[in-house]
């Protein structure tokens, strides 16, 4: 698979574990798609699902669908595998499409729409458009039509903090950026660093310095800006963009950040915030996805209201007047739209009804600002929710749609750079010329 499918799968994959799955089924099927552009029967009473989760995503899956496999008579085949990027393509090819496909990013869907049901001739997309946050469809329109609707969501924009910290003089929220930053000099002037951060993926190392610079590029320029940015149509080193990163290096750039640049450039993502837990904490702030409870210690994990806090990243003074979620999630779309089997299931994935098992096992979190956040394990995990559902606007990680050669390419690579100290018109100089002429 491509870095950036590694990526999203093992990022956005975590929950309260870390393990995906091959194949499995929701019933005893043989996890083997129908075919045609899904050449099932249509009405036949069986759906198959091809999607990336596995292992304890793939347990809750199954349990999230149960009740309505009883209820509505239909049999559900769900086929996870890891490579679903490049198998779902060559399925397609070999017209052995599944009835619906759960893509972890926008583009690979955009680029099979020619093989799937246009949404609205599957299911009421005005009834889905009441509930979404806001912003969740634009991901999956193309020429102005709609292929696909979210059946997970992911949330960046948190803040993250251990018990402790609720304890010092330090633990009021930030209104705004500004006051992000001010926050951040009276923790160091504590003797404490205030920032928990670490790039290091393997050959992915660079991405959560991008997802950084997607935050900072929606607050400052807000999501006409981003939108334009992400498409191209505005240069990537165009002046908004190269205000967000001197911003951004305010905090990754500076003695606010554990370790300075080399430590963060050498320290794991997934350690990023070990050091907070400790006896006395070395650092206490950490803007990263709610997956990252899942690399948490287990003691931490097993009482996550106990031992952690969240507050939403704020908005920055001068920018954008509003509140922005930048995010990911996992979408649905269907190739035998007209098979009233696959509308049925379909409308249920991607309704505010789905998913109260998978809530209540950790690790997921519904599009839906209508869900009933009961279901959730934990009040953190409510608190991150009700984030969302207070944004006027979400946006999906800007370099899952950008170009393979720029989102998982040269934005990756020029932002180490860029950390390692090469300045930040010279990296954004650098990722603009990369961009396919085409």
């Amino acid at each position: 698979m491509t870095t950036s499918t590694w990526r999203r799968i093992a990022v956005y994959g975590v929950g309260a574990t870390f393990v995906l799955g091959t194949t499995g089924c929701l019933s005893s099927g043989d996890g083997g798609g129908s075919g045609g552009v899904a050449s099932g029967e249509s009405g036949d009473g069986t759906v198959t699902i091809l999607g990336a989760f596995g292992g304890a995503e793939e347990d809750a899956f199954e349990a999230s669908l149960a009740a309505f496999e009883q209820e509505s008579g239909i049999d559900v085949e769900y086929t996870a595998d890891t490579d679903f990027t490049t198998t779902v393509v060559q399925r397609v090819n070999a017209g052995d499409a599944p009835d619906i496909g759960l893509f972890p990013q926008p583009g690979g869907l955009l680029d099979l729409s020619d093989d799937m049901a246009p949404l609205e001739d599957v299911i009421d997309v005005g009834a889905i458009e009441e509930t979404l946050i806001p912003g969740f469809l634009e991901a999956a329109t193309k020429d102005g039509t709609v292929y696909g609707a979210p059946m997970r969501m992911a949330v960046k924009s948190i803040v993250w903090y251990p018990a402790s910290y609720a304890d010092t003089d330090f633990s009021t929220e930030p209104a705004t950026f500004q006051e992000l930053l001010a926050l951040s000099e009276d923790i160091k002037a504590s003797g404490v660093t205030p920032w928990c951060m670490g790039w290091e993926s393997d050959q992915a190392t660079g991405w959560v310095g991008t997802d950084w610079l997607e935050e900072m590029v929606l607050r400052v320029g807000g999501p006409e800006v981003y939108d334009q940015w992400v498409s191209h149509e505005i240069p990537f080193n165009d002046p908004v963009i190269v205000e967000a990163l001197d911003e951004f290096g305010k905090i990754a750039k500076s003695d606010l950040v554990l370790g300075g640049s080399s430590g963060v450039l050498n320290t794991g993502f997934a350690d990023a915030m070990t050091p907070a837990f400790r006896g006395e904490p070395s650092c206490y702030l950490h803007r990263q996805g709610n997956f990252a409870t899942g690399f948490y210690p287990d003691e931490v994990q097993s009482d996550l209201d106990g031992s952690v806090g969240t507050f939403y990243f704020p908005p920055f003074e001068g920018g954008y007047d509003g509140s922005p979620v930048l995010g990911g999630g996992d979408l649905a779309a269907a190739f035998n739209g007209e098979d009233e089997d696959t509308q049925a299931v379909m409308e249920f994935l991607t309704s505010d009804q789905f998913g109260a098992e998978w809530a209540e096992a950790g690790g997921w979190l519904s599009p839906h600002a209508t869900f009933d956040a009961s279901n959730y394990a934990d009040e953190t995990t409510r608190d991150i929710a009700q984030s969302a559902a207070d944004a006027d606007v979400f946006r999906f990680d800007g370099s899952d749609l950008m170009p393979a050669d720029v989102g998982s390419g040269s934005f990756w690579t020029e932002m180490v750079k860029w950390e390692n100290g090469q300045s930040t018109q010279d990296t954004l100089d650098a990722i603009e010329a990369s961009w396919p002429e085409s």
